[in-house]
């Protein structure tokens, strides 16, 4: 059996372990995370005096810088990488970790076996390319859009 005192003495340390955690460094890994879709950007803003950026894995993510301090980071693949930027002195200013994963609303995705196929629903299903797709149908659906693409180019080209 337990007094008073015990149930007391452990509720004033269960308070001073929380208000410690509340002192302790928290991890900037959860603060700083950029969560992005496949084939998808977002736009960033960067600090000030920024002289060179870095990209961990651009096949993952890539970066194109725009005027006024802003940067679109486009998701390329599945995975985690990080982005850091510098300055002219090589200090850090700003370091993310960007994590692309694969759309889930509106997508569908078929097996045959150990072939997959992917489709956009919206709210037909129509043909979508996506990375692990079956590379016949990856071939297939990219002809075809070369091909659509193709012809709209020469009839623009005609009409001028």
């Amino acid at each position: 059996m337990t007094s008073k005192m015990d149930h007391g003495s452990n509720a004033v340390l269960a308070l001073v372990l929380l208000a410690a955690s509340a002192l302790l460094p928290q991890s900037s890994f959860a603060a700083e995370q950029l969560g992005i879709e496949l084939d998808q950007a977002t736009i960033m803003k960067l600090p000030e005096k920024v002289s060179t950026i870095v990209v961990g894995n651009p096949l993952i993510a890539d970066v194109a810088v725009q005027s006024g301090g802003l940067v679109v980071v486009t998701g390329k693949g599945y995975g985690t990488t990080n982005l850091i930027v510098l300055d002219r002195s090589g200090a850090v200013l700003m370091e993310r970790s960007i994590v692309v994963r694969g759309a889930n609303a509106n997508t569908v995705a078929v097996f045959r076996g150990m072939e997959r196929e992917t489709y956009s629903c919206t709210p037909l299903c129509e043909r979508r390319i996506t990375l692990g797709d079956t590379a016949a149908y990856f071939a297939a659906t990219m002809g075809q859009t070369d091909i659509r693409n193709s012809q709209s180019s020469g009839a623009g080209s005609k009409a001028k």
